[in-house]
């Protein structure tokens, strides 16, 4: 694994390695001293041309965990905002020293234009494009998954989870459902017709314009999506008629919440439009594992990290070097 672009990219072995060594990783954290030399003498640059608070945090938080050094990179405040080029940045970035290039871009496909145009000789992450894909995010939301449903190992064979919302914008809904069967899942996609995509059947998943028939097929996990407005032309832009009818029909209440089998986690890659999508009571009752999709975040992308710098025999770390390098 050269670089991490899409989830598409991932075979099922290499998917079930980056999860196995994203739960070494998280045993780490729990200890009183986090921090590993694993990564020592890199330098990880995160280059992000689009605002972010979770993912910049997680992916700045996983690097440090590792001992390598971090650069943050804004396009606000920097000479992109003088009209610098994706390839100048670049290319000043490899000058500095870059081992590792973490890359958030408004265009779809602009992280592997990176990768790939000869520009840089290192890494490239993407840590989310356009409306393309955004592969940490499947991942740690298959890390949760798997601890809460699997026992913590192996794959989501016979799993079944639902994606609900406005899966049009969502490259969290596009790299789910790539990395979610690849590990063997059911994936069942909810939304209003205005909000799926051209071509969508394609996708390996089904489809439904109805929430409640959805909880009536008893999925293991429900991932409840934002509403992503800056993306529509106007405010609701015609995708739906007010957030009350989308609500009514599409969000995730306390009625749903109930009607959900016992063992359902509610999960929500945030951050979240409380009472719109996701109700207050869904968002904070014990079955939400919303918050821990934060934390496993690190985990898992102090994993792609090692996997990309450290792991060029693409093994996962053994526990006697974890013991040690704590």
């Amino acid at each position: 694994m050269r670089h991490l672009l899409s989830a598409k990219d991932l075979s099922h072995d290499e998917a079930v390695l980056v999860l196995d060594t994203a739960a070494q990783m998280a045993a780490t954290q729990a200890r009183e001293i986090k921090k590993l030399p694993t990564l020592r003498g890199r330098t990880v640059v995160n280059l992000f041309f689009e605002d972010s608070t979770r993912t910049r945090i997680s992916f700045e938080t996983a690097a440090k965990r590792l001992s390598a050094d971090v650069l943050n990179f804004s396009a606000k405040g920097s000479s992109v905002s003088k009209g610098e080029s994706l390839k100048d940045t670049a290319q000043t970035l490899q000058a500095m020293g870059a081992d590792a290039v973490v890359v958030r871009h408004q265009s779809s496909g602009a992280p592997h234009r990176l990768a790939h145009a000869g520009w840089i000789d290192c890494p490239v992450i993407n840590a989310g494009d356009g409306t393309h894909q955004h592969p940490t995010q499947s991942l740690l939301d298959a890390f949760t998954i798997r601890r809460h449903l699997a026992g913590g190992a192996g794959d989501l064979a016979g799993l079944h989870v639902t994606i609900v919302g406005d899966v049009l914008h969502s490259r969290v809904a596009r790299s789910n459902v790539e990395l979610l069967t690849t590990l063997g899942a059911r994936v069942t996609l909810v939304a209003p017709p205005t909000l799926l995509p051209v071509g969508v059947e394609s996708w390996p998943a089904t489809t439904s314009y109805h929430l409640d028939d959805a909880v009536a097929d008893r999925p293991d996990a429900v991932m409840m999506l934002r509403v992503q407005r800056e993306r529509m032309s106007s405010a609701g832009g015609g995708f739906f008629p007010s957030g009350l009818e989308y609500s009514r029909l599409y969000g995730l209440d306390q009625r749903r919440l109930d009607a959900l089998p016992d063992h359902t986690i509610v999960m929500h890659p945030g951050p979240m439009n409380r009472g719109l999508e996701i109700s207050a009571a869904a968002a904070d009752s014990p079955r939400s594992v919303v918050v821990e999709q934060v934390a496993n975040g690190v985990a898992v992308r102090m994993a792609v990290l090692y996997l990309l710098l450290a792991g060029a025999q693409a093994t996962a770390p053994a526990d006697d070097e974890t013991r040690v390098l704590a």
